[in-house]
């Protein structure tokens, strides 16, 4: 071999060498995943269902996954600003966005968004199922959803019923409902659920959509009447209050739910990192009796079940906001 050849063949070893040994870090930096602290942003202020959820799998992810896993409120503009902030994030795996239907598949319907719904983000995981339940003013003469219903076609225009505000999940329900049984109910939104919750107890306003963790304290004490739940089975912690569906309204439901994200780019092997540690997580007995007790339905699945779920619901909600002509307040 000349020395010529033989320097060449050096050379390009070397080059290799140090090509290899560049690239080990980044080779091997989704093995590692994590390594670091994790942001798992909450684009809701605390203490609402999606802060607490957050907060009991946060807990328990933590220790999976060896890392802190640091849940932070970004809350403001119905969800808008804490999920733009996810979708500018970097695409490492280190920020985390709690993902709900109105940012998702309510608002793209209603408002312009600075971020892409779909683009912008790599799914990660459908976490939660939150039913929703239709209550009523105990005074009202009505024990179940086929009663209501009656009564109000009996008084078309004059029975209301409240929301947390125009195109909120609770309005969209019950424009849902109005457009399946062929009702008119007046629509009254407020401020906030608590404020809806509170005007029905009064009797100001007939009839509200709402989760099971906000009324179900109130039913229990007779305050308000639960007549029927917007999902498509029972609610274990409610085995005897039947569906909507159950009670002549075939294929009803408006269950709104929580799933995780991630920024666009999240190299795979992290997001199939964090998928499978979560749906461990959701599988912990106590992990799942905590959530069940707020009243929320632990899910899992894959990042596609996520994708359906989206393009579903975006679609479902789509129609009912054209139907009912929603606009933003």
């Amino acid at each position: 071999m000349s020395k010529a050849i033989y320097r060449l063949i050096s050379a390009v070893s070397v080059c290799l060498l140090l090509g290899a040994a560049w690239l080990a870090p980044g080779a091997h930096a989704e093995d590692r995943y994590p390594s670091r602290r994790i942001t798992w942003i909450v684009p809701y202020g605390p203490g609402g269902g999606g802060d607490l959820s957050a907060r009991i799998l946060a807990q328990k992810l933590s220790e999976m996954m060896g890392q802190a896993i640091v849940v932070e409120n970004r809350g403001g503009a119905g969800g808008v600003i804490g999920t733009n902030a996810g979708a500018k994030a970097a695409p490492d795996g280190y920020t985390w966005t709690m993902g709900s239907d109105p940012p998702f598949t309510i608002n793209p319907h209603l408002m312009k968004l600075p971020f892409d719904p779909v683009k912008d983000f790599e799914p990660v995981s459908v976490i939660l199922k939150l039913p929703l339940v239709l209550v009523i003013n105990p005074a009202l003469p009505a024990k179940n959803v086929q009663e209501f219903v009656a009564l109000a076609k009996a008084r078309p225009g004059s029975l209301t019923i409240g929301s947390s505000g125009s195109g909120s999940s609770g309005h969209l329900a019950a424009e849902l409902l109005k457009t399946t049984a062929g009702v008119n109910l007046l629509h009254v939104p407020f401020k906030d659920q608590a404020s809806a919750l509170s005007e029905v107890m009064s009797g100001r306003v007939d009839a509200t959509f709402s989760s099971i963790g906000s009324i179900r304290a109130y039913v229990e004490a007779g305050k308000l009447r639960a007549v029927g739940v917007a999902t498509a089975s029972r609610f274990e912690k409610l085995p005897d209050l039947p569906t909507i569906a159950e009670q002549g309204y075939p294929g009803f439901e408006a269950a709104a739910w929580q799933g995780l994200l991630v920024p666009a780019g999240t190299p795979k092997a992290v997001v199939a990192t964090i998928n499978a540690r979560m749906s461990e997580a959701l599988k912990v007995p106590d992990v799942a009796r905590r959530l069940t007790d707020l009243g929320l339905v632990p899910v899992g699945g894959s990042p596609e079940d996520l994708v359906n779920l989206i393009k579903t619901d975006s679609a479902k909600w789509a129609k009912v906001i054209q139907d009912a002509n929603i606009k933003t307040q």
